[in-house]
């Protein structure tokens, strides 16, 4: 992942909600879904594992945020119990075929949740954090990024 794709997920998880952070955690599984094909595709079993490492971090995240309590959360830790049993299998077999199985699973369990995305109306999940105002000032070719008020207490106490 390039230091400008980590700024712009950094930027949206910040201002994100329960289902926005949900939604952003699938785009990185898919991103780097991509990177783990591009390595095995060059032969590169070092960044393959480290691709498939990051994956089933953002698989945990994903089960940990579960609530067990309904039945929905039941059928999804099945799906994440899927997925995490492909990566093994893709991670000790270097193959292809159980990366796309992962993909197919998050690939639509993204499209549900872009779909109930709008619905959900509650703020952003972290409090306190910077306001970042894009396109107040901008160069002959690029944009600049302004935080409000940098050195303003944010809630840390020492």
């Amino acid at each position: 992942m390039t230091r400008e794709l980590k700024q712009e997920f950094t930027l949206r998880i910040t201002q994100a909600n329960k289902t926005q952070l949900i939604t952003i955690l699938y785009e990185m599984v898919l991103l780097y879904l991509d990177e783990a094909e591009k390595a095995l595709e060059e032969g590169n079993k070092a960044e393959f594992k480290s691709a498939i490492r990051k994956i089933r971090g953002c698989m945990n995240e994903l089960t940990a945020s579960l609530h067990l309590d309904y039945e929905l959360a039941q059928n999804l830790l099945q799906l994440y119990l899927y997925v995490n049993r492909e990566l093994v299998q893709a991670s000790s077999h270097f193959e292809k075929e159980n990366l796309e199985h992962v993909r197919l699973v998050i690939g639509e369990l993204q499209k549900a949740y872009r779909k109930i995305e709008d619905q959900d109306r509650s703020g952003p999940v972290m409090g306190n954090t910077q306001t970042v105002y894009a396109g107040l000032t901008y160069g002959r070719n690029t944009l600049t990024e302004n935080i409000a008020d940098p050195s303003a207490n944010r809630g840390f106490c020492v």
